[in-house]
């Protein structure tokens, strides 16, 4: 396993998985003060700095057009792929002042999933990740915790939901009525599976001291 970080600029609500030496990370535009903040020096400085002015001092810079079809998130998902990264955590991907980019990382989950990887992206006291034609299994971290889903593409099939107050079994979710949302952990592990198609999947984390920044 191969652990990418990624710090981008929306909101940031605290360090839910530290880094450790041998993960890579990359800062995404003004992410940068985030690592800044947290004492963090990224492996590389990605973006087109609208966000933020370039620093001058940091060497490890790669700088992008404004006008392109990625994100700076995106372009940071695409880097820790090509360097071979299966597993992401996303901070700084949610809140902020622009929803199109939370809805634009959050499609960028299902992109790793497509790519063989695992992403993990985090809001305040929740994480979402993006599951395909598979099983999750799922601890409770808190009592009566929420546990959401939804389809994320064309209609997903043989979805069932266990250890959970709503279960589920055998059902459809289309992207157009968001049949999972706010269910609730009710045993110390919940599965979801979908046997065809892709689902977005968020739940409850156990709250932790804030520090916000956006």
């Amino acid at each position: 396993m191969k652990r990418c970080f990624i710090f981008s600029a929306g909101t940031y609500y605290g360090l839910r998985e530290p880094p450790v030496p041998g993960d890579f990370i990359i800062a995404a535009d003004a992410g940068y003060r985030v690592c800044q903040a947290e004492g963090i020096v990224p492996d590389l400085l990605l973006g087109d700095f609208d966000s933020m002015d370039q620093p001058a001092d940091f060497a490890n810079t790669v700088r992008v057009p404004v006008e392109k079809d990625d994100t700076d998130t995106m372009l940071a998902v695409k880097e820790g792929l090509r360097r071979g990264c299966d597993t992401f955590f996303l901070y700084g991907g949610t809140g902020g002042k622009r929803l199109d980019h939370t809805l634009a990382n959050l499609q960028s989950l299902l992109y790793l999933r497509q790519h063989g990887a695992k992403g993990n992206l985090y809001d305040d006291d929740f994480v979402f990740t993006a599951i395909q034609n598979e099983t999750l299994t799922l601890s409770r971290e808190v009592e009566w915790g929420l546990l959401s889903v939804f389809c994320i593409g064309p209609e997903a099939r043989g979805i069932d939901e266990q250890g959970v107050q709503y279960p589920l079994r055998g059902a459809s979710i289309s992207a157009g009525f968001p049949l999972g949302i706010s269910n609730h952990f009710l045993e110390e592990e919940a599965r979801v599976t979908v046997r065809d198609g892709a689902l977005l999947v968020g739940w409850q984390l156990a709250e932790k001291g804030k520090k916000r920044y956006s």
